[in-house]
């Protein structure tokens, strides 16, 4: 095998509640994780020497080479096995920079799972898991994917049962959010105590689509929606096109709106005025080997 092709699953936060601030400086999270449809495509292949890295659009917005996920986890793996890997990663992005959608961490999942396969090293996914973690906390998710509830910083994972057939309705303003300055800005004014993840959880565990959409909600939210008042605008538009239930992915800034059928949520993403709107559904893994 010289080259292997896969695709890389964005993620929405159907809940999220931050529990506190720990001593190492991260926060403690409860979160419920949906992967969807919406993907990345990530291409590996074999080279001489080195670590290549190409990005489609070359103004995706991913950041310098040296910070890329994607990096990262080529650069922990090589150093668990103790090889090379010489590789040249190319990324099609389709999952917008700066959305809370997951999007590196898909990355750095689909990076980790190909070169395991690419350069046939064995490794079990409890391994892989080790090396995701230390690239980042949702890339553990990302690797299994499909729906389960993060606690710690979202990386102690527990499946749930998949949510009952529905499709989303995902927009995103021209502004990011990153994750760091929405943190920060948080703890200068906490806004949790909403109790969102326990309704949820319920709701799928009982399979109710009304109850689901009910429980959507984010304490990130209020401070994302304060600097960057078009998430709040495009909550309210995809609640006025007909979306049952409505709320931001992550840190921000993209929002997603749920809809019954696939005719509703494209029917509402075509009234809707954003740099990046996207029609999606729920799937049952974070990466896809094609």
């Amino acid at each position: 095998m010289t080259k292997v092709l896969l695709q890389a699953f964005a993620k929405v936060n159907y809940a999220l509640e931050v529990r506190g601030l720990r001593e190492d400086g991260y926060h403690e999270i409860s979160t419920v994780m949906q992967s969807v449809s919406l993907a990345d495509e990530v291409e590996i292949e074999r080279i001489g020497e080195g670590f290549e890295l190409e990005v489609e659009p070359e103004d995706a917005g991913v950041g310098p080479g040296e910070e890329n996920t994607v990096l990262r986890a080529w650069e922990l793996l090589g150093g668990l096995v103790g090889l090379g890997l010489p590789a040249r990663v190319r990324l099609c992005k389709g999952i917008p920079v700066g959305a809370g959608l997951g999007g590196g961490s898909a990355d750095a999942a689909a990076a980790l799972i190909g070169l395991n396969e690419l350069f046939d090293l064995g490794l079990s996914a409890a391994e892989l898991r080790e090396v995701a973690l230390r690239v980042g906390a949702d890339v553990p998710f990302c690797l299994s994917g499909g729906t389960a509830l993060g606690e710690g910083t979202g990386e102690v994972l527990s499946p749930l049962p998949a949510p009952p057939p529905h499709h989303l309705v995902v927009a995103k303003p021209a502004a990011g959010a990153w994750t760091a300055r929405i943190y920060r800005a948080y703890d200068e004014r906490p806004e949790g105590g909403n109790g969102f993840v326990a309704p949820t959880v319920q709701a799928l565990r009982t399979g109710d689509l009304g109850a689901l959409a009910g429980a959507l909600g984010n304490d990130l939210a209020p401070v994302t929606k304060a600097l960057v008042p078009e998430v709040r605008v495009l909550e309210e538009e995809l609640l006025y096109t007909g979306a049952v239930g409505a709320a931001m992915s992550g840190s921000g800034t993209a929002v997603f709106g749920v809809f019954s059928s696939e005719a509703e949520a494209r029917t509402a993403a075509e009234g809707l005025k954003a740099p990046f709107v996207g029609v999606c559904r729920p799937v049952a893994r974070g990466v896809e080997v094609l």
